[in-house]
């Protein structure tokens, strides 16, 4: 088994103690201590991400790097490999705030619109007796619920909820929605092909948060960012890879409706409006 460098370590304790860490972050840690720049040279930071693989593979641990589907940013982390949650939760979590988090990224990669999140009312709403009985098949009865799973308020999901996001398993977004957080984009790679969670054309990773085609018979699915990427060359109208349907430009509607804001602006150029007292419009006119 080869030796790890203290260079090695550092990059490992870090994001074992601080969490996964943005891209830019990242190299510049990588920076610090090899002396590298992981931008010119990508194969130095290769060639140390692979060295310290080799060696957590035998703790059934790997260090990652994922996007975040949300904000397009990538994150760096190291991740358990062993399959179920509870293995990948650790023992800060109960059983019931385990199956609860499951219950609610099942909620999130189930929604057909691409989303990527459900709303905050809904998460409260889970029941997690029927998480036991999807988990156990048809055969499940309601008396083999644990107590701990019946019992399990409002308050206590309320509590797990805020712990959860604080640890970044989920993410509050705006409007009252819950989404996926950066550690679940690391740790569940495997179980969004497990499950069958539709991929992005593009990348081929599990694409919860992604765009529609509008053609409803189609089931083509793509991120934000690797529609920015695929498109970018391309003059003319964008068609679906699939169907070839004409896909919509959404950055270029955003880009004419504020135009159309800052058109609709009086500027000092522009002479008063009809319904400006006389005496401003004369002054304008003089001037």
């Amino acid at each position: 088994m080869a030796q790890l460098s203290w260079k090695h370590h550092t990059l490992i304790q870090a994001l074992l103690s601080r969490g996964p860490l943005e891209e830019v972050e990242f190299h510049s840690m990588f920076l610090g201590v090899s002396g590298r720049n992981p931008v010119t040279h990508p194969q130095a930071l290769n060639d140390a991400l692979l060295k310290i693989n080799k060696e957590l593979a035998y703790v059934q641990f790997e260090l990652r790097a994922c996007r975040n589907q949300y904000d397009g940013k990538v994150y760096y982390g190291v991740i358990n490999t062993v399959a179920d949650e509870q293995s990948k939760l650790g023992s800060k979590y109960s059983v019931p705030q385990i199956a609860f988090y499951k219950a609610i990224i099942e909620a999130i990669v189930r929604d057909g619109g691409g989303l990527g999140c459900v709303s905050n009312i809904d998460v409260l709403n889970i029941r997690l007796d029927h998480q036991v009985q999807n988990d156990q098949g048809a055969q499940g009865s309601h008396s083999s619920v644990p107590s701990a799973f019946k019992s399990f308020s409002i308050t206590q999901k309320e509590k797990a909820l805020d712990e959860l996001v604080k640890d970044r398993w989920l993410c509050s977004i705006s409007a009252g929605k819950i989404g996926l957080g950066v550690r679940s984009f690391l740790d569940l790679r495997s179980w969004f092909r497990r499950s069958d969670v539709p991929s992005c054309d593009v990348c081929n990773e599990a694409g919860v948060k992604a765009d529609m085609c509008p053609n409803e018979s189609c089931n083509i699915r793509i991120h934000a960012y690797c529609l920015k990427k695929k498109f970018a060359r391309i003059k003319g109208a964008r068609a679906c890879p699939g169907c070839k349907t004409r896909w919509p430009n959404h950055e270029q509607n955003e880009e004419v409706e504020e135009e159309n804001e800052v058109t609709s602006k009086p500027t000092q150029s522009q002479a008063p409006p009809a319904w400006a007292p006389t005496s401003k419009r004369l002054r304008s006119s003089r001037t």
